[in-house]
């Protein structure tokens, strides 16, 4: 499915300049969801990605392995950036996760991420990872 690899494309060497191609590939009132997010509307998702860029430094996504359906795909990826100095710093962090993307009429009407952010981002963070570090002993069978 070309749409699938352009938009793999696209998010493989997104950077701020190109957020606005994002109409290119979501419809208007298309759906974005994350373990932090829940938002629907073009304007609200290109948010979520500006966010990203004020947050993290040289923030990429890679894509691992993708499924199709007929009106439907899974891309299982790697999320890598450079924290700045309040995250902890020191190297490139990353973490791996999966979308499951809804097609409706050629665009992306839903877009759902999955990923653990106990297991792939607090637990890294110096206090937090601390505690949860501890809350997941707590709960371990």
């Amino acid at each position: 499915m070309q749409f699938l690899q352009d938009l793999i494309d696209f998010y493989e060497t997104l950077s701020p300049e190109s957020l606005p191609r994002l109409a290119e590939f979501y419809a208007p009132d298309a759906r974005f969801k994350d373990p932090f997010n829940d938002v629907q509307g073009l304007p609200a998702i290109i948010g979520i990605f500006r966010h990203m860029y004020a947050q993290v430094d040289a923030p990429r996504f890679h894509v691992l392995e993708r499924f199709v359906g007929d009106d439907q795909a899974m891309l299982l990826w790697e999320f890598s950036w450079q924290p700045r100095s309040a995250w902890g710093g020191g190297g490139r962090w990353s973490f791996r996760g999966s979308t499951h993307l809804r097609l409706t009429a050629g665009r992306v009407s839903e877009h759902r991420d999955y990923w653990d952010p106990g297991e792939e981002l607090l637990l890294k963070l110096p206090i937090l990872g601390c505690l949860w570090r501890g809350f997941r002993r707590l709960l371990a069978a």
